[in-house]
């Protein structure tokens, strides 16, 4: 404390002390009360204790007039008990993840006769309960709608969403969403009938008086509104729909004339149903659609799980490390990789997570490319020369440093 400022106190404690005498008599606890340095003295009398208690813990006047040290510590130490702790308690004391999928996103997230779940972003779920758990079967699946995604992250009905939810600034900012590493780089693209004239050279403005379907409350759907504005044209939009299945039934069924979702679904449902005369067009989509994991806001502790986690398989891919040889880079002479893996110089045990974290990751589930190999390749998504090829090889897919 400044010369200045004990003076200031020094003046304040005589000038309090000249009204005590003046007044006769300090016995009743009044002016003790407000006073730190007299709680002692009133603590000693039987008829002030309990009044000099109450001043001391509950009142804001006091906790503020010199300093408020006291208040301030108290205050504080409320607000730490009070706060919710990080989604990664919930997470390692239920001794499961709950991740939210999509559930009818082929080869990203499809539900199994037993309930189980296939896909992309299946395996990123998968990812997540591997770094905390060394068990990537420590996933519980909720198969949910584009309507219902964030409130179940509200609620907490799930941690995580693996879900192809497209980060943008409203759900960032309005909805209250944190968004982790994009794991698919997508866009929004049509598909139509050879047969209604419709081939990969095709435009928007070709839509013209036709019904177009997608999910309903996505960013699908604003974005074919948006885009039939600009280019002059009327269309209607058919549904509602909730799920991509009853779209493309509808589809099926001749309901709507062309439906539209991110490129990446288009090929998947084009796969399962192989017409030779569906066509997927524009070549260049209507919008950037960047699909990675999803959690609730201000949870820097969960948020670093999930987005290390990713980090790990992509670092992993760079480096040549995968699920079949990454017991040969525990003793490698690469620095980074012995870190990622657990070995001397590890991050992961700062973070709440065991040391081999991510060795579990690469072992149980694969590198970043295994996963795309294994779920994408099927349907016809190949990574050579797209957005989602390793930031070496011309795409965008890119790790910072595990230092």
């Amino acid at each position: 404390m400044s010369r200045a400022m004990w003076l200031k106190l020094f003046a304040l404690l005589f000038s309090v002390s000249m009204v005590a005498a003046a007044c006769g008599s300090s016995d009743d606890g009044s002016t003790a009360g407000g006073d730190d340095a007299g709680s002692e003295d009133s603590g000693s009398d039987d008829s002030g204790s309990d009044d000099s208690g109450s001043d001391d813990s509950g009142s804001d006047d006091s906790g503020s007039d010199d300093g408020g040290d006291d208040g301030d510590d108290g205050d504080d130490g409320d607000d730490v008990e009070l706060t919710q702790g990080s989604v990664l308690d919930t997470v390692v004391s239920r001794g499961s993840l709950n991740c939210g999928v999509s559930g009818s996103a082929v080869a990203f997230s499809e539900t199994q006769p037993d309930g189980g779940q296939v896909g992309f972003d299946a395996d990123y779920c998968r990812v997540v309960a591997a770094a905390i758990f060394g068990d990537a079967d420590a996933v519980n699946f909720s198969a949910l709608t584009a309507a219902e995604r964030f409130t179940a992250v509200q609620t907490g009905d799930v941690d995580l969403l693996m879900r192809n939810t497209t980060w943008t600034q409203s759900r960032d900012s309005e909805i209250g969403m944190d968004f982790g590493p994009t794991t698919y780089y997508d866009g929004q693209q049509f598909m139509g009938r050879g047969g209604d004239g419709f081939d990969a050279g095709s435009d928007i403005a070709d839509l013209d008086g036709l019904t177009v379907c997608t999910n309903s409350g996505t960013t699908t759907e604003k974005n074919v509104s948006d885009a039939a504005t600009a280019a002059g044209i009327n269309i209607t939009l058919g549904g509602p729909f909730e799920d991509f299945d009853q779209v493309t039934q509808a589809f099926l069924d001749g309901t709507c004339d062309v439906i539209t979702t991110d490129g990446s679904g288009l090929v998947g449902r084009k796969a399962v149903n192989e017409p030779n005369d569906w066509a997927i067009f524009p070549a260049t989509p209507i919008s950037k659609e960047p699909l990675g994991p999803t959690y609730g806001q201000n949870d820097s502790a969960f948020a670093d799980v999930v987005n290390w986690a990713v980090y790990a398989t992509i670092i992993a891919d760079e480096k040549g490390i995968t699920s079949a040889n990454v017991d040969d880079w525990l003793d490698s002479e690469d620095a980074e990789a012995v870190r990622l893996l657990g070995g001397e110089g590890e991050l992961q045990s700062g973070m709440g997570l065991p040391a081999d974290a991510f060795y579990q990751v690469i072992k149980l589930v694969g590198n970043y490319d295994e996963i795309y190999a294994r779920n994408l390749g099927p349907v016809g998504l190949e990574r050579a020369g797209s957005a989602n090829a390793g930031w070496q090889d011309g795409g965008l897919i890119y790790a910072p440093p595990a230092r």
